[in-house]
């Protein structure tokens, strides 16, 4: 269990479900271990949080387990967009802990977004990767091709094909690189109010986003990435707006440093949705 997520399933606001599926990872494998492996590293927080003066134990958190995942990746992903949307028929928000990015795929499919926020180093906008149309590495291409998002909005992106960055050039995608993160998400809740006014939101964190010198234990490094307090500040801004949530491509190839970052981003999440930003 998520540590604490001590709140019945039926009474829940916010229900944690593990993904662990590790079926196209291109380099180094592991994301299988990752949601037990953010639980785990997230046993050391303390419960209180002093920025908004509450309990994450007292915001009605529950914890579903883990999907267990088999080697059919599209029925998988149909059996968890099912699970996922179950907790959006009961008027709560999904948690999703990865598992490699693809289940992000479910994620969107439960929840319908309008836009998508996604933190990766990657733009993901491959249409196929060895021939797979479902392959971690075509999670956003997906979402804006078949899912129906409208829009997406990749911050920290620093690498991609170049037929990737040709449809990054597209209306329907803001790349907003790491140099200027910081602006944009400091920008977000500015004079002009939430970016996202109006519209649904979808956020994804893809923990290879941030500098591997900060989270190392994830399938595909890419280094100049962005510091641990911007993807904090990013999620505490997107968050108010967001009608689900994950972290994804944590691995067991390092001390805890990638899998810690995870579970404090998801309690980030749930405070931030809670209090505001």
């Amino acid at each position: 269990m998520f540590p604490g997520a001590t709140t019945d399933r039926e009474a829940a606001s916010y229900v944690v479900v593990g993904a662990p599926l590790d079926a196209t990872t291109t380099f180094q494998p592991g994301t299988r271990f990752g949601p037990d492996r953010i639980r785990r590293f997230a046993e050391t927080f303390d419960d209180y949080d002093r920025r908004t003066d509450s309990d994450f134990s007292a915001l009605g958190v529950a914890d579903a387990g883990d999907v267990r995942p088999w080697d059919d990746v599209e029925a998988y992903l149909d059996h968890l967009a099912a699970e996922l949307r179950s907790v959006t028929y009961d008027d709560a928000v999904p948690l999703t802990l990865g598992g490699e990015h693809t289940v992000t795929h479910a994620g969107v499919e439960a929840v319908e977004p309008d836009a998508l926020v996604v933190c990766d180093a990657h733009l993901d906008l491959r249409d196929a990767y060895d021939g797979n149309p479902l392959s971690h590495a075509c999670v956003t291409r997906r979402a804006l091709d078949d899912l129906g998002v409208d829009r997406a909005v990749i911050v920290g992106a620093r690498t991609g094909s170049e037929t990737e960055w040709d449809r990054a050039a597209d209306a329907d995608v803001t790349v907003v690189p790491p140099e200027d993160a910081r602006e944009w998400i400091d920008d977000f809740g500015g004079e002009d109010g939430d970016a996202f006014a109006g519209e649904s939101v979808y956020c994804s964190v893809d923990i290879d986003g941030v500098d591997p010198g900060f989270a190392p234990g994830t399938g595909t490094k890419e280094p100049f990435g962005l510091d641990p307090r911007e993807v904090r500040d990013l999620v505490r801004a997107v968050a108010p707006a967001a009608d689900g949530f994950d972290v994804v491509e944590v691995n067991d190839r390092d001390d805890g440093q990638a899998a810690a970052l995870a579970g404090k981003l998801l309690r980030e999440f749930v405070f931030a949705r809670e209090g505001g930003r």
